[in-house]
């Protein structure tokens, strides 16, 4: 195996292409990269859109971090709600709630890195937030 892989995001399966329950792309880099000690997936959000639809997750053991690219996210942890632009960074401590939308006009490109593990991490938590007047709960609303 070379010692470096390149890979365009695009190339990547979207694991969001055919459902209208979960607006955007959710691309997984992780295995395309063969990395083997971190994971990353793009996260792309269009606007108006409640990517986790009022829910939110934390994980257990994982930090991440999310690396804003494109646009403005309204991201809320744990009872904190922030607007997060292009060219920010945001480190999220293991444990810690947190859910993102796009209530914007323009798409969000959100890279999301952490420590790669071999077991599930993520507990999701249901209504977490209001929906948001401005983001749509689905693409097709």
């Amino acid at each position: 195996m070379k010692p470096y892989t390149i890979i365009g995001a695009n190339e990547t399966e979207d694991a969001y292409a055919g459902s209208d329950d979960v607006p955007g792309e959710f691309r997984r880099l992780t295995s395309a990269l063969n990395c083997e000690q971190l994971a990353i997936t793009l996260i792309r959000i269009p606007p108006h859109s409640d990517f986790e639809q009022g829910t939110g997750h934390f994980h257990e053991e994982v930090e991440e971090v999310y690396l804003i690219t494109r646009g403005t996210l309204t991201m809320r942890f744990g009872i904190d709600i922030k607007k997060v632009s292009a060219g920010s960074a945001v480190r999220v401590a293991p444990k810690t709630p947190r859910s993102h939308r796009n209530e914007g006009d323009e798409p969000v490109e959100m890279w999301a890195i952490s420590l790669k593990i071999d077991h599930h991490d993520a507990t999701k938590i249901d209504d977490f937030w209001e929906a948001s007047e401005q983001a749509k709960q689905h693409l097709a609303d």
